[in-house]
């Protein structure tokens, strides 16, 4: 049976360590992608040299050049300008549509059957271009976002509780953004309600907390996380390569589903080998509806912004 092929595009932070992880995991062959001469093939020679120890033996390619891509199964795209203090993931809407549409016209050429995962910011609007750029069908196109923040969202839960990290369940909708909509609702530790664990006030602490994970781990290194949206987009790389029919929370494209209208938002979904391939419609409440809209309304706004620069 023929092995799967990553490729990773972006061996920045993110990349990098996407790809580290993705050999480590033994998902398949691996490309490490870049514009710059000798950052992509110097990370992959020491991921490479790395194997023996970890006793994996992937093959790992780095390189600036997009044939070696071809045919990949998934292509991760992690390209783009990280955050810094101060700003939003808004901020950065111009430059990473202009790199995003020029990657996914390069996906298209190369790998034109693969499956896109969208790591870079602002996240939502980023995999609408991807989806525009491509053409593939929606379900071939996702952003890992949602997976991020739950896990965000479960260690800070873990830690207040006094729980294992993998005993912790819960869902994230909307857009990956400061409104963001965390259900405690739908958070449960094995079963059991969250509640029976904090109080109300310790719990809107922590969601509000989850909300701003990422800009608290900016202010305190000076850029983007990248160890956990790594490990996300991985684990999304895992279930399609494997068929897993794994839940996520992610950023699929949702017409009927929450009245979204056609666009691409956070919402639960099944990952498996023919991408997003259902959308689980939770019945929210009159809160959590406002809260999805706002939100929602939050991404629409944004991908208006970006269909000027395409």
């Amino acid at each position: 049976m023929p092995k799967s092929k990553i490729t990773v595009v972006g061996a920045g932070n993110v990349g990098a360590t996407t790809a580290h992880i993705a050999a480590c995991q033994q998902l398949g062959d691996i490309v490490l992608l870049d514009i710059v001469e000798g950052l992509p093939q110097g990370k992959a020679l020491d991921m490479a040299c790395a194997s023996p120890i970890y006793g994996t033996g992937q093959h790992i390619t780095g390189t600036i050049n997009w044939a070696d891509t071809a045919d990949s199964d998934v292509v991760i795209i992690t390209s783009g300008v990280p955050r810094k203090p101060g700003m939003s993931r808004d901020d950065l809407l111009t430059t990473n549509t202009k790199i995003v549409k020029s990657v996914c016209e390069n996906v298209v050429k190369y790998s034109p059957n693969s499956t896109v995962i969208v790591v870079c910011n602002p996240l939502d609007a980023m995999v609408h271009v991807a989806s525009k750029v491509t053409g593939f069908p929606p379900q071939r196109v996702m952003g890992m976002a949602g997976a991020l923040d739950a896990a965000r969202y479960t260690t800070f839960l873990a830690h207040e509780i006094n729980v294992n990290v993998s005993d912790i369940q819960c869902v994230l909708m909307g857009g990956h953004g400061d409104d963001m909509v965390p259900l405690p609702r739908y958070t449960c530790v094995r079963g059991i309600p969250v509640s029976q664990f904090v109080s109300q006030d310790t719990l809107d602490a922590i969601v509000e907390r989850a909300r701003k994970g990422g800009i608290e781990v900016v202010n305190l290194m000076g850029t983007s996380a990248y160890y956990a949206p790594a490990a996300g987009a991985v684990k999304m790389a895992e279930a399609i390569l494997k068929d897993q029919k794994a839940v996520f929370c992610c950023c699929a494209y949702c017409d009927t589903e929450f009245d979204a209208g056609g666009c691409f938002v956070g919402v639960p979904a099944i990952l498996g080998a023919n991408g997003v391939e259902k959308v689980i419609e939770l019945d929210l409440n009159d809160t959590e509806k406002t809260a999805f809209k706002a939100s929602l309304d939050h991404v629409k706004e944004l991908v208006q912004v970006v269909e000027k620069f395409m």
